[in-house]
């Protein structure tokens, strides 16, 4: 439960990380696009008045020394779009947009209503629009008429905008690629150590094995009682079958069709010896009489037995496990229930995580070992069908025919 909980911190902590960093820097963004907006806004309004006054001596006919002054703040405004509409919202003129007459060439600024071209009328209706839900227009009365000018963000501004989101994007993304690394890795990691393991504990079993098997040679040479003689021959094979068991774990074991319904009859009998008489067992196969899978034998034994090891546990003791076989076609579905305390649903993946146990002193690899078994050899699927607290458990394993 440590492990599994260490882990969650780490997540958690990368991504608070993440969110801070964005968060910080969406705010600092912000605060600049605000000032720049403001600064926009002043320099369009600027813009605006040079454009009046202008307009306003061509009207009287009258020269000004500033007329030159305010051509020129009308030329240096080539970053925020701008359209000027009459009081009827006809369109009068454009600036910074890419307006073409029909020809396709580009149009000259204060021409653009001579020859536009269809496809730039639409543009510009839908620039307008725009400028519309963005800003306020901008109010200039000459002495027989009135003119709006609306304008939007520039090109600069947008990205700017943009900036923070981009950037989220980017740290998410990197988190992911580096998340996704690290398990990876770990993965190799962890296989390195299951193979290792495994071999290792194969090998160490050998050894009393063989030993064992000579004490068994030589209690039947000096004619020990037969019940004894029994007895240590099943804990010998029982040990045998266990250090087969991990030989296999380190290498791709071969699947041989095997008659799944005996198999699991076989391992509920090897079970049922070895549990309380107040855990029930039953088998519920249907019609079926025999069913084919391609098996590792003594691997998909260790599974059930796993499962229905947990499941005792989960039940202290008393209850029932009720094992239910479908044949759907192509595959075959596996359900093992049980009357135990059951998983909270935020649980359903986390069970099989390696490390992750409810027990004081579980080491949390049973389920996970079941999941390497299944998936990693079988090319099946284990899962947490359904479960209810205080009322019991359903693992559902699908295996392929």
């Amino acid at each position: 439960m440590h492990i599994y909980t260490r882990k969650q911190r780490w997540k958690f902590l990368l991504l608070a990380g993440a969110l801070i960093i964005g968060i910080a820097t969406s705010w600092y963004t912000n605060s600049m696009v605000r000032k720049l907006e403001g600064e926009e806004k002043l320099k369009i309004e600027t813009w605006v008045a040079a454009t009046q006054q202008l307009l306003n001596n061509m009207n009287i006919g009258e020269e000004s020394p500033y007329d030159d002054f305010l051509i020129k703040i009308i030329q240096n405004n080539t970053t925020i779009p701008v359209i000027i509409v009459d009081e009827s919202g006809n369109i009068l003129n454009a600036r910074n947009l890419k307006v073409f007459d029909n020809n396709n060439k580009p149009m000259e600024e204060g021409r653009i209503l001579d020859s536009i071209s269809s496809k730039s009328k639409k543009y510009l209706a839908r620039q307008l629009s725009k400028m519309k839900a963005q800003h306020d227009p901008i109010l200039i009365e000459m002495p027989d008429s009135k003119q709006f000018f609306y304008y939007k963000d520039s090109y600069i501004l947008t990205r700017i905008q943009l900036y923070p989101i981009i950037q989220l994007a980017i740290i998410f993304l990197f988190i992911f690629l580096a998340y996704f690394g690290f398990s990876s890795t770990r993965q190799a990691e962890q296989n390195q150590v299951w193979v290792g393991m495994s071999k290792e504990t194969a090998h160490q079993l050998g050894t009393p094995i063989s030993s064992l098997m000579a004490w068994v040679e030589l209690l039947k040479m000096e004619q020990a009682g037969p019940e004894i003689i029994r007895e240590v021959e099943k804990d010998v094979r029982r040990l045998e079958t266990i250090a087969d068991r991990f030989s296999k774990i380190g290498s791709t074991p071969v699947l041989i069709p095997e008659n799944l319904l005996a198999v699991l009859d076989n391992s509920v009998r090897y079970l049922k010896n070895r549990v309380s008489d107040k855990i029930k067992f039953e088998l519920n196969f249907g019609d079926l009489d025999e069913l084919y899978v391609p098996l590792s034998l003594t691997l998909f034994e260790w599974v059930v037995e796993n499962i229905c090891k947990n499941a005792i546990d989960a039940m202290d003791g008393n209850g029932s496990i009720n094992i239910f076989v479908k044949d759907q076609n192509q595959v075959v579905y596996l359900d093992i229930t049980d009357s135990g305390k059951g998983i909270q649903k935020s649980n359903y993946k986390v069970v099989f995580q390696p490390g992750y146990t409810t027990k004081p002193r579980g080491w949390g690899l049973g389920l996970s070992l079941v999941k390497r078994i299944i998936e990693n050899y079988h090319n099946g699927k284990i899962f947490v069908r359904n479960s209810e607290i205080n009322r019991g458990t359903t693992f559902r394993i699908v295996l392929k025919k």
